[in-house]
């Protein structure tokens, strides 16, 4: 039986956290760990959307922190799936963070994570595939292969001569 492919955008989530004292560092800084917690909500919710079942990370991609997130800010979320492989998902996430008196906004993060879907008893299970139907969505799916066959090789899953997108990248 197949499973009908889905569009990215049914995937699309959306989540906003105010960043209180508890939340932050000696700087008033947010801390690191609790936006990567936050993303991982975000990036579930997305990734559950997409395979309509249970999902577990499996991977989180580099995530560099452009920009500090300040006590009082509001973060804004933004959680969609990019491609779908045979029983994975690979989810984009952009952190905003905006000061709601001044009127900023600035990007903070952005970063890739990966979900694996599961049944009821943990084992793995397949995932819709994904058409893209924007420029941006097909842009993102052609990149998720590259990314996916990194992620595998940095994992020791795969060796680099085998990772053939990787490889065409430098042979061009």
């Amino acid at each position: 039986m197949s499973i009908p492919a889905k569009n990215p955008k049914i995937s699309f989530t959306i989540m906003n956290e105010l960043v209180l004292p508890n939340d932050t560092n000696t700087l008033n800084n947010l801390m690191g760990g609790r936006l990567l917690h936050w993303m991982d909500i975000a990036a579930a919710i997305s990734a559950q959307k997409h395979c309509n079942n249970i999902v577990v990370t499996a991977s989180v991609d580099n995530v560099s922190f452009q920009h500090p997130i300040k006590l009082g800010d509001v973060i804004t979320i933004e959680a969609q799936v990019t491609r779908a492989f045979t029983t994975s998902v690979e989810v984009r996430l952009s952190v905003w963070a905006e000061n709601i008196p001044s009127g900023s906004r600035v990007k903070s993060n952005e970063a890739y994570y990966t979900f694996v879907a599961i049944d009821q008893n943990s084992k793995t299970i397949p995932v819709p595939a994904i058409k893209p139907e924007t420029e941006d969505e097909q842009t993102l799916f052609d990149g998720a292969l590259r990314r996916r066959q990194l992620r595998l090789v940095l994992a020791g899953r795969m060796k680099a001569k085998d990772a053939t997108e990787l490889k065409a990248l430098f042979s061009e």
